[in-house]
Parts: structure tokens; C-alpha cells; sequence
């Protein structure tokens, strides 16, 4: 018995497969289930104990020497199956499958450009938020009926913690931390608990801007909002600003653009009006400005903001919201670029 497992040995010490093929044969003989090596350990038991020594301390190394073969060769194997000579590292690359960033990512990336070029930095906040900075600072105490208008996921077992309905929340960290003048933009992720459909969604994105400076008026906000719209969807565009109300601005407006009706989807998606609302925005009130720090005595300002999806959609003509988020390659195959 002793002889057979030097004889093993010395095969395995000799053995150099030329492809995986031989290798699994290998694997099979030693160290598969019904392999030599589980054999000879089960034919241990009839090995005379003046001999058991021996047999067991050359059995262990066969079985080492097998292993370390088998896993030696398998990672050689392995190594120039990933790089070996048959790949061609000077075969040029093909560009037939681009990728391509996201809609929502397009357009995010359109209207922070725009507002970068008049001097709007970008601030940025945790989506998950407490009380004061997602409703208290922004006129929103306990009890206050306009907290209803946005449903809200809060944390279970954290009441003062919850996923934040609207990006004002970083403007009010923004304030609380910088002296005016401020002039800036959050974009990023929001979360309002609404039932899923083609027009609304429990996640989407917002875009907010705030300026806060000394005389700073109703007039300048509505020339920024002007100059937005003309870069986003083109210098013929014309605006209109309907008196609305969001409890952080007073006065407050809807900001709608002038879409025409001269198709069918266009008769559909203005209800006949040929207006589209784009934004809400106000000057921010006295309270919240307050509650941030800042006098308002000495300073003014104003805030906006939009629905990246809802400017998407009228970007590229998408009707059905769910789109954005169902990641169907069809659908971003269509927003390819070359560059």
C-alpha cells in the first residue's frame, strides 16, 4: 500500500496537462469523489498500526501535492484563458455600442449649465432629512395645514426623521451656513408617498434655486426666469406667471410657457390653452429667512423651483413617467449619443 501511494506521488509530481481538458481528468482521478486519494483513505482502516505512520504522513502529501498541482495549472489556465495571445490588443474599439446617459441626467445636466452661466453655484444635501430643514425653517410649524399637500415618508420609529419631500431643504442648510449674498441651485433626488402612474411617481427629481442679496425684487426674479427658458427651450419662448401660494414665498406664482397649438398633442397636453406650467417660484418669505439667520430687514430674495421629469417629458415628447424609472433598454437606446 505504501509503495502505491510513492508510486501516486510520483505521478502527480510528473504530471503537465496541455489544456483544461486534461486537467478535470486529472481532478476527477485524485481528487474527485470516487478518486484514488478518498480510496486509499478508506482503505486506512486496514493498514497494520506499526505502518499507519508512514502510510497516513505519504497520503496527506499525495494529497497536498494533487491539490497544489490541480490549483497551480487551473489558475494558469485561467490567466490566459482572461489575456492570453489570442486576444488582439491592438484591434481597434468599436463604437456601435455606446452607452449613454440618463434622460433625467440629460436634462439635470442642461439646466444647471444654464443657471452656472449667471453666476448659480450647486449645493447639495442629505435625502434623508429631519423635521426643521424639510418644514419647520420654511414656515411649515406642527399642525400647519400645508403639510397635507405633500405626503410624506417618514422613518419609522424617528418621527422627526423622514425622506425629504423637495430640495428646499438644502437651501435652508445653504442659508444657515453662508452669509448673502447667495446665489445657488440644488438639484437631486425628492420622495413624496403618491400612488404610481403616467403623471406622478413616489420618487422624482427637483431642480431649486435661490438668490438672496440686498434690493433684490419681483422684477429680477422674473427676468432669471425669462432667461431660463429662453436658453432651455428656445429665444422665441414666451412666460407667464400666475399668482399661486407655497407657504415658504410670499408673493408666490406658477410659471407657465407658451407651448403653441399646432398639433394635436399640443391641444392635448396644454388642455387647448397653449400654456404649460414649468415651475413655482415667489420671493422667500420674511419667517424664513428668520428662521435661517438672515435679516430681512437688510436682505431679500427669491426661489424656484422645477420638475426635471416634467421638463424631460417635454423635452423628448415622453408621455408616460414610468418610463424614467424602468430602466426598459428600448426606451434609453433612444438617447444614444455619439460623442
Amino acid at each position: 500500500m505504501l509503495e502505491k501511494v510513492k508510486e501516486l506521488l510520483r505521478e502527480v509530481e510528473g504530471f503537465s496537462p496541455k489544456n483544461s481538458e486534461e486537467l478535470e481528468v486529472f481532478r476527477v482521478k485524485f481528487l474527485g469523489k470516487k478518486g484514488v486519494i478518498n480510496d486509499l483513505f478508506t482503505a486506512f482502516k486496514k493498514v497494520p498500526n506499526e505502518q499507519k505512520k508512514d502510510f497516513g504522513q505519504a497520503l496527506n502529501q499525495l494529497k497536498q501535492a494533487s491539490q497544489n498541482k490541480f490549483d497551480g495549472f487551473k489558475n494558469a489556465f485561467e490567466n490566459t484563458d482572461d489575456g492570453g495571445e489570442d486576444i488582439d490588443l491592438s484591434r481597434k474599439v468599436s463604437l456601435d455600442n455606446l452607452g449613454s446617459r440618463h434622460p433625467i441626467s440629460l436634462v439635470r445636466n442642461e439646466i444647471v449649465e444654464i443657471f452656472k452661466r449667471i453666476g448659480f453655484t450647486i449645493s447639495e444635501g442629505p435625502e434623508m432629512e429631519d423635521d426643521w430643514h424639510n418644514f419647520t425653517a420654511l414656515n411649515l410649524p406642527n399642525e400647519h395645514p400645508a403639510r397635507d399637500m405633500q405626503d410624506t415618508f417618514f422613518i419609522e420609529k424617528e418621527p422627526d426623521i423622514l425622506l425629504r419631500t423637495h430640495t428646499s431643504s438644502v437651501q435652508v442648510r445653504y442659508m444657515e451656513n453662508n452669509k448673502p449674498p447667495i446665489r445657488t441651485i440644488s438639484p437631486g433626488r425628492v420622495y413624496r408617498n403618491e400612488a404610481i402612474s403616467a403623471r406622478a411617481h413616489c420618487i422624482f427629481h427637483q431642480v431649486e434655486g435661490l438668490y438672496i442679496d440686498k434690493d433684490v425684487s419681483f422684477a429680477d426674479l422674473k427676468q432669471t426666469l425669462l432667461y431660463f427658458a429662453k436658453e432651455m427651450f428656445g429665444e422665441q419662448t414666451e412666460i407667464r406667471l400666475r399668482p399661486s401660494y407655497f407657504p415658504f414665498t410670499e408673493p408666490s406664482a406658477e410659471v407657465d410657457v407658451y407651448w403653441g397649438l399646432e398639433s394635436e398633442s399640443d391641444y392635448r397636453i396644454t388642455k387647448g390653452t397653449g400654456w404649460l406650467e414649468i415651475m413655482g417660484c415667489g420671493m422667500v418669505d420674511p419667517a424664513v429667512l428668520r428662521n435661517c439667520g438672515i435679516n430681512p430687514d437688510e436682505y431679500s430674495g427669491y426661489a424656484f423651483g422645477m420638475g426635471i421629469e416634467r421638463i424631460a417629458m417635454l423635452q423628448y415628447g415622453v408621455t408616460d413617467l414610468r418610463l424614467f424609472f424602468e430602466n426598459d433598454v428600448r426606451f434609453l437606446r433612444q438617447f444614444q449619443s455619439t460623442i
